[in-house]
């Protein structure tokens, strides 16, 4: 899968006594761009709770590399790295958008689980949108 693109820019609340981006609202723009990515396969909110497919994060990683300050207009690129029985991995990448720099990298483990609470095996329909069948 070819990345998928997904665009911010800095907010001033977003912003922590030091002048730049906190670390946490890195989260906050990853797992919106997860979101968009699902929407763009079809996957919106509403059919994934439709179908009791509930996506949740089981383990992020995240590099930090540089700041992100107010105004700045960034970058995620978003990209399906492997799907396995019940997991799938998502990589993604914040960027500088004036200038391609790296500010940040995360490795995603996420699972979908049913209505039990328990996380079930990808289905092939969630393989097949991502190009990963099999």
């Amino acid at each position: 899968m070819e990345p998928e693109i997904s665009r911010f820019r800095v907010r001033s609340y977003e912003l922590d006594s030091l002048g730049h981006v906190n670390h946490a609202v890195y989260l906050n723009w990853f797992e919106h761009a997860r979101m968009e990515v699902l929407e763009r396969v079809g996957l919106t909110l509403d059919e994934l709770f439709r179908r009791r497919w509930l996506p949740t994060v089981v383990r992020i990683e995240v590099d930090y590399r540089s700041e992100a300050r107010m105004g700045s207009e960034l970058r995620i690129e978003t990209t399906m790295e492997e799907m396995r029985r019940s997991s799938f991995v998502i990589r993604q990448k914040l960027l500088a958008e004036s200038d391609g720099r790296l500010l940040a990298e995360a490795r995603v483990v996420a699972v979908l689980v049913g209505s039990d609470g328990k996380a079930i095996p990808v289905p092939e329909e969630v393989r097949e949108r991502f190009g990963a069948t099999g």
